[in-house]
């Protein structure tokens, strides 16, 4: 997810966009250990989509 996708999201979007993306990457992870993924890049590009996500509500709270 782009920043700019994000800036256009409000607080409760992006509190649930961030919560599914929490899940998806520790099904992810977990996946990724019993048998490694096709593409590995894809646990770092959502690791830093929730890192964005948890940014972006930071500073809508404030």
């Amino acid at each position: 997810m782009k920043k700019a996708d994000i800036k256009n999201l409000s607080a409760e979007e992006v509190q649930a966009q961030l919560a599914d993306a929490k899940v998806q990457f520790s099904k992810m992870k977990l996946a990724h250990k019993i048998s490694p993924l096709e593409n590995p890049i894809q646990i770092r590009d959502l690791r830093k989509t929730i890192a964005r996500l948890n940014t972006e509500l930071t500073n809508k709270q404030q």
